[in-house]
């Protein structure tokens, strides 16, 4: 949960993010968009090992478009947006925080495009 909060909110101070998808388009629930530009933090996995842990948030880029170019765009900006260091997480020491992988698809309805954005993050726990 930590992992998403920060997310979030460096997605949404990020002047280069906010500039293609308004701060209020940034949000963590489920489901398909009801905006013509918005991004969806979405599914988590935690992978723990004796000392540290990895950690993944998607986040769903979707966009009112018939290519996929503003979704690539927008995708971009969010990586570079977290890859701004340092990161600090709610209980937790980051070792490393950054964008692995990007995936852009078209919904099959036509009307939107959709990227997937794949965030990975090494954390420690505190004591």
């Amino acid at each position: 949960m930590a992992i998403q909060q920060a997310v979030g909110a460096r997605l949404a101070a990020s002047a280069a993010v906010t500039a293609l998808v308004s701060a209020d388009g940034i949000f963590d629930r489920s489901g398909r968009p009801e905006l013509d530009r918005c991004i969806i933090i979405g599914e988590g996995q935690s992978v723990y090992d004796d000392f540290y842990g990895t950690a993944y948030a998607t986040l769903h880029v979707w966009v009112k478009e018939a290519g996929l170019a503003t979704s690539k765009e927008i995708a971009g900006a969010c990586r570079d947006a977290l890859k701004d260091r340092p990161w600090s997480l709610a209980g937790f020491t980051s070792h490393d925080l950054r964008v692995t992988n990007t995936h852009f698809m078209r919904d099959p309805q036509g009307e939107y495009s959709h990227g997937v954005v794949t965030v990975r993050a090494i954390v420690q726990e505190r004591a």
